[in-house]
């Protein structure tokens, strides 16, 4: 099957621009000339122009779908991104299409870590680990690392927030031979405006739970206003989780935290029980952002799958590291060489005494 492509050129030469994660800029491997995302934009007066809607229209125009066989794993591209390998299990993957009905993301991270910056973070994480297999950092295996855009639905809440709660304040003293313990019980009542900022939620079912939380936080003020022209040379996980499905989700962490952060504003008691809590959405935005993460697999003899992560944007690094157990039999037989003098001494020692 076909695909329409997108190509972002370069307003002085017309050669395809890629974006530099280290600079944070867009860059003409031709003519070297580069621009900030706003230059870019200013140059296409039509872009400016579309409205929201032809802007989503185009978005799924000109991504392509790639599908992984073997493991399921689909991810969207441009024509910019080399989609030759699975990220994840390393089998080839193929071009399946053109995006269809999938709403464009309203915010992203762009990556700050490039790729060459991404490995050398892996190996300077991996050469610690002394029972790692020697082929987890061979050179072909690092060079499969790939930078890959996460889908995650970010809401910010304005509440209006209470509760009523039972505090106990204990006091003990001795007197004479006598001692007293005296237990006072009050009612406590707080109530305050609160407001939440960037509550996160991934919005693949398939995610790595663990991975994701492993690179987990973003700073707020990286988010930028979406552009294609960010996803050149990545890759782009497709969401399959609404905004509808979370919102219970939601809502269970605002209470959770407003009840927290009330309690908090009543110190002194012994115990604060919390009798009664309403919390009312006053207000709540939700942006579908697209945030960066380098992430490397590793397939071992068995089939099982480790993954190693980085945040693209702060390097926060997450690893699921494999064990050579030819290395951690040859490093019990070390330890236990060494040991052993020490041990007979210890022996001979209590033989003497």
């Amino acid at each position: 099957m076909s695909a329409t492509t997108v190509t972002y050129q370069c307003p002085n030469c017309g050669a395809g621009l890629m974006f530099d994660p280290e600079k944070q800029v867009f860059k003409c491997e031709f003519c070297l000339s580069e621009f900030t995302e706003s230059e870019l934009e200013q140059t296409d007066a039509h872009q400016n122009a579309v409205n929201a809607q032809a802007q989503a229209d185009e978005f799924c125009g000109h991504m392509n779908t790639y599908m992984c066989p073997s493991c399921g794993a689909e991810v969207i591209a441009d024509e910019n991104t080399a989609a030759d390998f699975c990220y994840y299990c390393h089998n080839p993957i193929v071009l399946s299409g053109r995006l269809t009905g999938e709403i464009q993301p309203t915010k992203i991270i762009p990556f700050k870590y490039d790729k060459e910056a991404a490995k050398e973070k892996f190996l300077a994480f991996a050469k610690k680990k002394w029972f790692v297999p020697k082929d987890f950092t061979y050179p072909e295996q690092i060079e499969k690392i790939s930078g890959v855009y996460f889908p995650f639905w970010v809401t910010d809440v304005d509440t209006d927030s209470q509760i009523n709660a039972r505090g106990i304040k204990v006091r003990t003293w001795t007197s004479g031979n006598y001692h007293y313990t005296e237990e006072s019980i009050f009612s406590v009542f707080r109530r305050g405006n609160i407001h939440f900022e960037d509550i996160v939620n991934s919005a693949l079912t398939d995610v790595d739970k663990k991975m994701v939380e492993g690179v987990l936080p973003y700073p707020p003020e990286a988010h930028q206003d979406f552009s294609m022209a960010y996803l050149s040379g990545f890759t782009a996980k497709k969401r399959n989780i609404e905004r509808e499905a979370l919102t219970d989700s939601v809502r269970e962490r605002i209470d959770r935290y407003s009840e927290t952060l009330l309690k908090s504003t009543a110190p002194g008691y012994t115990s604060l029980n919390v009798t009664d809590r309403n919390v009312q959405v006053k207000k709540s935005h939700w942006d579908y952002s697209l945030m960066p993460i380098w992430i490397l697999t590793y397939k071992n003899k068995k089939g099982k799958v480790y993954t190693y992560a980085m945040n693209g944007h702060t390097g926060k690094v997450y690893g699921e590291l494999p064990i050579s157990k030819w290395k951690l039999t040859l490093g019990a037989i070390i330890a236990s060489l060494l040991l052993a003098p020490i041990i007979a001494l210890i022996i001979a020692g209590v033989a003497i005494l």
